[in-house]
């Protein structure tokens, strides 16, 4: 008697203690902590499933995915441009899902056709211009800002940022990779600086007289507009956006995501914790607190962005800036880009 109660104690523990441990999922996250913690907390309240979260450049993470190999903590791997995803599916990290509910609220070109990652926010790449020294109307496209009108009058970040290789990697898949040198050659030849510092230096520069046209991410401009610092306020003020390429394939576009790792100990909890972050309070979070675009369609815009206005945006497969990506560096390299 006494050791059938024993023994039923004694399951009655690994039970608990199985179920203890099923609750939590671990997270590596290369967007700050401001910037995920406080839907991670909200997850947790709402669902009751434990989040423990690490935070680090997007670069170095997937490295410690990599080196971790089996042996990771980490079940769900958070990181900016889809060509980092891309990066993280190719060093087989990441393993693919299957969600309705992923799939009914993220459109089919912010997630990868085998599933190995979903976009959970939109960012665009576009021109900003100093108000008073560039007529908008003289402004159509990326591959317009190769026009000798503007030789010495662009400021834009290094080569070695993702976001301006899955820009050009865009292009590639639209243009071709012949038609696309000869852009970035003559891209390039328009510089106003050999490229520094991330895109609020590019607007900051802009707002200096070093140029007057800065290539950003719309959120960054979304930051200064509505943080705290009176420098960037100011500077941002003196700037307008255009959105690029509306009368053909849209304004370049391009994701934050996330991908289950292939070693996951909490596979279901680090789905359900994917479908939080596309729910529809969660999108709307991105948009007032981060100044991103919603991943999914009908989420209220922030007032930052509604006066930003709407635009057309290419319905390019993220995918490919991945694919793509080898030979745009090698192409952004070429044409002396730095």
């Amino acid at each position: 008697m006494k050791s059938t109660f024993k023994l039923a104690i004694l399951a009655t523990t690994l039970t608990l203690s199985a179920n203890a441990m099923a609750s939590e999922v671990n997270v590596y996250s290369a967007r700050k902590e401001a910037l995920i913690k406080p839907l991670l907390d909200q997850f947790t309240q709402e669902s009751g499933i434990k989040v423990n979260l690490v935070t680090g450049k997007a670069d170095a993470l997937l490295k410690r995915l990599k080196s971790e190999g089996a042996n990771t903590p980490a079940d769900l791997f958070i990181t900016t441009d889809a060509g980092r995803l891309h990066r993280a599916k190719e060093a087989d990290v990441l393993q693919p899902i299957s969600s309705e509910t992923l799939n009914a609220a993220i459109p089919s070109n912010y997630r990868d056709p085998e599933g190995f990652w979903h976009g959970l926010s939109v960012r665009a790449r576009v021109i900003t211009y100093i108000k008073d020294k560039v007529d908008p109307k003289k402004l159509t496209s990326y591959e317009d800002l190769a026009d000798s009108q503007w030789k010495g009058r662009i400021c834009i970040r290094g080569s070695g940022n993702i976001y301006n290789q899955s820009l050009v990697a865009s292009m590639i898949e639209a243009n071709g990779e012949a038609i696309t040198q000869d852009w970035a050659n003559g891209f390039v030849a328009n510089f106003a600086r050999s490229p520094k510092g991330g895109d609020r230096d590019q607007v900051k520069a802009a707002a200096a007289g070093v140029c007057d046209i800065a290539i950003i991410n719309t959120y960054y401009l979304g930051a200064m507009i509505n943080g705290k610092d009176d420098a960037q306020k100011a500077a941002a003020a003196k700037v307008a956006l255009f959105w690029p390429n509306q009368g053909d394939r849209g304004a370049h576009v391009n994701i934050s995501g996330a991908g289950v790792t292939k070693a996951a100990k909490h596979k279901a909890e680090a789905i359900k914790l994917l479908e939080f972050l596309a729910n529809e309070k969660s999108q709307e979070w991105y948009a007032s607190v981060n100044h991103e675009y919603p991943v999914r369609a009908g989420v209220e815009w922030s007032d930052t962005l509604k006066a930003w206005g709407t635009f057309n945006a290419d319905t390019l497969n993220l995918s490919v800036l991945g694919k793509n990506n080898p030979t745009a560096v090698r192409l952004m390299d070429k044409a002396g880009w730095k």
